[in-house]
């Protein structure tokens, strides 16, 4: 056809600028001219996409998505396979058993993968990704997928099959599958979601694997042995995965910089990793023991469970050296009595600058001393005396009790400048534990403080912040005179400026509300 022969000519470069001196051709002198200039003279054959090499087609085909390039191959019928040469393929089907259609769509999803696998040239493919809820009798589809990945040698490779709303995983994947005849594998990254695998040590065939990421992966078998063959593996991540004891990381995962064990059930973790910079936990208290790590910079220590802040500052000693840490705790029950922390230097943060700290707290009305983990900052903060800038997220599953709890003793600061705290509702604890930070904080530069809460899901307690607002104005306005700091208010109105401010501004301290 005409069009799809247009189709395929490369476009005719703009014509140059028309010279407004110049007068304007007219009649077949114009065509001729406008014709040579399209097609020159020697009239040169037209330039097409397949004349091209096939390596170089599959290049320019990689730049585009799989939907878009099934899209441009159906422009001209000699382009109708160029899509196959895509070298990112990426599935996408239902997510939640709840979901009515959820048969449907996973059947089309299904025949969806199937037919671009057995068509794809299998050339240069660097992903190969599915994120559908697989069910057991339907498994018989993952090892046909795996083996066009494994020999495709497709560099990067994502396969999540979990339903987010079951926990059963019923898939079993072998992992020798996902190599090629030779025992080798290409995949440089590797994301298993709602599997079980059975690694041992006679694995050997991952050797430039970087990335691991195991999601809701049910581990039987020898882990380690497994790691051990994975020399080039620099990110390791582990959530909400189970059948492993202990975990522990062999010696020979010496560029291993990044590892996070979310939610996996195990009584022990041991690792060493010379070149680790980042490691977060987020689970039970368990036994933490690291070897070797001394360029660790970042951590992030989330432990459930009674004293779960100050455990966070004490029970892994290896992480002291770090200068950024993010910290979690889970208030679930009460105590009454504070922890005082270690303050010789083999026992703090010395240098640590930044943090981040979230307090959930699951007060009851009207009892005492379950939000005392928020008071238990103010010793936490004695262990990082060079400490810079905190923020602090609280969140009350309900309105705060008595808080009888009280800090004696707290360190002077004098590196900390920048203090930011959310959910703030001049609960006892909250007034009690900032009190204590513009007292000691000898070089604070300015304390906010937000009634609105950040960082958790449960936001509801956010819909009467008009109603908060103003009594928490006032005890800053009250408090700021009493401390003479700066004391800022995250939402209020422009008129109500900080009381410093004012002072500054006014030579009294005045607010307007």
């Amino acid at each position: 056809m005409a069009g799809a022969e247009e189709d395929e000519m490369a476009p005719p470069p703009p014509p140059p600028p028309v010279d407004p001196q110049q007068p304007m051709e007219a009649g077949p002198a114009a065509k001729r001219s406008r014709s040579e200039h399209h097609h020159g003279a020697g009239d040169a054959p037209s330039f097409k996409m397949e004349d091209l090499p096939v390596d170089v087609q599959a290049v320019i085909m990689s730049l585009l998505p799989l939907k878009m390039a099934v899209r441009t191959s159906i422009v001209s019928k000699n382009w109708r396979m160029l899509w196959t040469f895509c070298c990112n393929l990426s599935f996408k089907g239902p997510r939640y058993l709840c979901e009515n259609d959820t048969k449907i769509q996973q059947a089309k999803c299904i025949e969806t993968v199937n037919c671009v696998i057995q068509q794809h040239s299998q050339i240069g493919i660097n992903k190969f990704s599915i994120k559908c809820g697989l069910f057991e009798e339907d498994s018989v589809h993952l090892g046909r997928w795996i083996r066009f990945a494994a020999s495709s040698k497709a560099k990067i490779i994502h396969l999540d099959l979990r339903f987010k709303d079951v926990f059963e995983e019923v898939n079993h994947l072998h992992l020798e599958a996902l190599l090629d005849a030779q025992g080798s594998s290409f995949v440089r990254s590797l994301f298993l979601g709602g599997v079980v695998i059975k690694p041992h040590s006679a694995i050997c065939g991952f050797t430039i694997l970087r990335r691991l990421v195991l999601q809701s992966v049910t581990i039987s078998g020898d882990f380690t042995g497994f790691l051990a063959n994975c020399a080039a593996l620099e990110d390791l991540e582990m959530i909400e995965c189970s059948g492993l004891t202990d975990l522990i990381i062999p010696q020979q995962l010496d560029k291993l910089q990044h590892l996070l064990i979310d939610g996996t059930e195990v009584e022990m973790v041991e690792f060493y990793a010379a070149d680790l910079s980042h490691f977060e936990y987020k689970g039970q208290v368990v036994p933490i023991v690291h070897h070797g790590c001394s360029k660790l910079e970042k951590a992030t220590i989330m432990f459930s469970g009674k004293k779960g802040l100050a455990k966070a500052f004490t029970a892994v000693p290896s992480i002291l050296p770090v200068k950024i840490l993010n910290v979690q705790s889970v208030a679930l029950s009460k105590y009454s009595q504070l922890q005082k922390l270690p303050t010789r230097p083999d026992g703090m943060f010395m240098h640590l600058r930044h943090m981040t700290c979230r307090i959930i707290v699951h007060s009851r009305p009207q009892e005492a001393n379950y939000d005392i983990e928020v008071l238990q900052m103010a010793y936490c903060l004695d262990a990082a005396p060079q400490l810079e800038t905190l923020q602090l997220n609280m969140f009350y599953m309900s309105s705060s009790g008595v808080c009888s709890a009280e800090v004696v003793g707290m360190r002077r600061h004098d590196h900390l400048k920048t203090v930011f705290m959310s959910g703030f509702r001049c609960y006892k604890a909250q007034i009690k534990l900032a009190c204590c930070i513009l007292e000691n904080a000898s070089v604070l530069e300015k304390l906010t403080i937000e009634p609105r809460i950040t960082g958790v899901r449960y936001l509801d307690d956010n819909t009467d912040l008009h109603k908060i607002l103003p009594g928490v104005c006032e005890w800053a306005q009250l408090t700021s005179e009493r401390f003479d700091k700066v004391i800022s208010v995250s939402g209020a109105p422009l008129h109500t400026m900080d009381a410093s401010s004012a002072q500054q501004d006014e030579g009294s301290l005045q607010h307007h509300h």
